[in-house]
Order: C-alpha cells, then structure tokens, then sequence
C-alpha cells in the first residue's frame, strides 16, 4: 500500500484545529426546500461527512438576485439561516468543522429563475454559450444585463450581509466563490468583462470586485475566517482569459495581503478538464500565498499525501468522493474500497444517491444505511 500518512497529520487553519487534511470540497447538491430554505436531509447528509477536516458547504446564493439553478440554498432570508443553523449544529455535534461557500451567479441564470422576471446581471452584456438549468429544463442562456457602478457596492454589501447571517447561523467560517465561471470571475476575466470604468481594462481593476467583497466579508467576521476559492484554468461556464497565468498572479499576490484562513484553489491534475493550453498554474500560485493552502483536482490519495509532503498544498479536497462514501477520510486510511457514485441522483431528488450511501461499518454489517431517511 502506497503512503498516505502525510494526509493524516493535524493541521492549525487559523483558528481552527483540523484533525487530518482531507477537505470535503462544496458541491451543489439541488435538494433545498421552498423558499431556497436548507433542509433536515441537507443537515443528515453534511453530518455524516463531519468527519472531514474542513467541510466547504455547496455554493449558496447571497441573494435572489444570484440565484442560477433550482434548489439551491440561500443566505438572505430568516428562514434560511434557521435552516442553515440546524445543519451548523448537526455537523458540530459529530465533532466537524463547515464553512458556508458564498455566491453570486451572475449571467450563469435565467429570468424565469430571477425577481420579476429580470434579466441576470454581469459585469458585461455576453451572453455566455450554453444552458441555464431552470425549473423548466434546459433553456438557452440570455444575454445578461451589465451591472451599474452603483449597483455593485449594493452586491459587495450583501456579501457582507451574508457573512453576517451565516455566523448567525453558526458557521465556523465563510469561502469567497471566486471560481467556475460565477459573478466574481466574471469580472476577473477579461473574456467576460469589457467594462471601461474602474472595474475593467486592467489587471488591478478586474480584480478590484473580487478584493472589494473578500475585505467586506473579512469585516463582516475577520479574516482568519474567510477562505477564497479559485480556478485558474477553469473553462466551466465559457470562462476566458487572455492571459490566465498574469490574471491569476496578480489575484494572488492581492490576497496574500489580506491574512485569510486559507486560498482554495480548482486546478486539476487530469488533462481535458480545464484549459490544458497554460501548464498547472497551482504550483506558482502556492509560492505567491504564504498563507494555508487547499488545492482540489482529481486527486487520488496518494497523490494528495505527496502534494502535502511535496509543500505544493497544505490540505487538499476532494468532491465525489465525499459523495459517494460519508467516511472518506477512514477509508482513506485503511485503504478500503469506494462506494461508486450514482451519478444520475447527483442533483435533485430525495435521499437516494444523497444520505443512503454506507459506511464501511455498516456496509460490513450488511444494513441499509440511515433507514430514517431512506425510508
């Protein structure tokens, strides 16, 4: 068996204690309830990953202006960050640790899915290619409409406010959603904002929103509790740049004076998943961040305990994995076998594919996992 024992060393993020460097990386899960409210079953099934080191919740929208996809949970209602407090003390009476993962769609968004039927906002009126997932199915995106000046401190302010309320809600901390092709790297990216004011052209001004709303939810709370999550080759959502290794480094080295709990970054190692025209952008990034570092990518465990004792990261995060097997960092340990993932219940739906799949004990022991909820 190949070494792993490097994944499971402790490690100080900030002011948490993270028993081991197994990271549960945010994904959209679709299941929340009316009014974009998180449920008991979303409270079952980040419990039972409380084992992870960190849990990263799926990406929940700061307002309903960034909504962009059914069944998504919200953070700027009352009834929401009740909803959010019962997954906070879920997770924490099994002992873990989550941050709430904060975002804004922007053009990634339909008007049949916005206030009054309004067209989604951007940085810049392009249209991206492809669908937006409505309650309707699959529909054409439209072109969005480009932000005011003024309307942009209103965004950064409900960032701030979202901050706010997933404390309230009992967060141990918040991660910035810079990534996959959303609002903040929207304006990052010079394929996507065309602006001519202070918030495009240049490097500094491209990257002025994703600054302004890191230090307005650092405010909010403080920075050892805010993380950032990027992706600098990401092409998910017709995100372009011209020059990704200059965009990104100049984002970077921005950051790194901000004293975060951590920069998470979305850069795998597989080709064909992202934009295989630049090389790996993580390892030059990790030598412009001197604060912790998580990197996510396809990574096998192996490979995850060779990138921490190789310095190239300090935690890593893994995504389906996390899915399909609650006891992850256990099964890492000892080297069991997966659960495979059932892709075709990924988004949407009840518990099956969601809180029904078993640990190893109870896989050993041959019962149906969480019967309460599969029932």
């Amino acid at each position: 068996m190949s070494d792993t024992s490097r994944l499971f060393t402790p490690f100080s993020l900030s002011a948490l204690q993270l028993p081991h460097r197994i990271v549960m990386a945010p994904m959209t899960r679709n299941r929340a309830g009316a009014g974009n409210v998180p449920t008991a079953l979303i409270a079952e099934h980040y419990a039972q990953r409380a084992s992870a080191a960190l849990i990263v919740s799926e990406a929940t929208q700061i307002s309903p202006q960034g909504l962009g996809y059914p069944g998504t949970p919200g953070i700027h209602s009352a009834e929401q960050v009740e909803g959010w407090r019962g997954v906070t003390r879920a997770v924490h009476e099994r002992g873990g640790r989550i941050f709430l993962q904060l975002w804004h769609v922007g053009r990634i968004s339909h008007p049949s899915l916005q206030p009054d039927g309004a067209l989604p906002v951007a940085p810049s009126a392009i249209a991206p290619s492809g669908n937006a997932m409505t309650l309707e199915g699959p529909k054409p995106f439209v072109t969005p409409r480009a932000l005011e000046e003024r309307e942009i401190g209103e965004i950064v302010s409900q960032y701030a406010k979202a901050a706010e309320r997933a404390r309230e809600a009992g967060f141990d901390g918040v991660e910035v959603h810079g990534a996959n092709g959303y609002l903040i790297e929207q304006f990052l990216t010079d394929g996507s904002n065309q602006r001519s004011d202070r918030y495009g052209g240049s490097l500094e001004n491209r990257a002025r929103f994703l600054l302004e709303v890191t230090r307005a939810v650092s405010a909010a709370w403080s920075p050892e509790r805010v993380g950032v999550r990027l992706s600098p080759r990401g092409t998910f959502n017709d995100i372009k740049d011209s020059d990704r290794a200059a965009t990104f480094g100049y984002a970077v080295d921005a950051l790194n004076a901000l004293g975060l709990a951590y920069l998470h970054l979305v850069d795998p190692i597989a080709t064909g998943v992202a934009d295989d025209s630049v090389p790996r952008l993580a390892p030059e990034l990790r030598r412009r961040f001197s604060g912790p570092l998580i990197i996510n990518g396809g990574f096998t465990p192996e490979r995850a305990a060779a990138a921490i004792e190789q310095g190239e990261a300090d935690l890593v995060a893994f995504g389906v994995p996390f899915l399909a097997n609650p006891d992850l960092p256990a099964r890492f340990r000892l080297g069991a076998t997966l659960n495979t993932p059932v892709r075709a219940t990924f988004y949407g739906g009840d518990a099956r594919g969601y809180t029904d799949y078993p640990t190893l004990e109870q896989a050993s022991a041959r019962l149906p996992a969480f019967e309460s909820s599969s029932a």
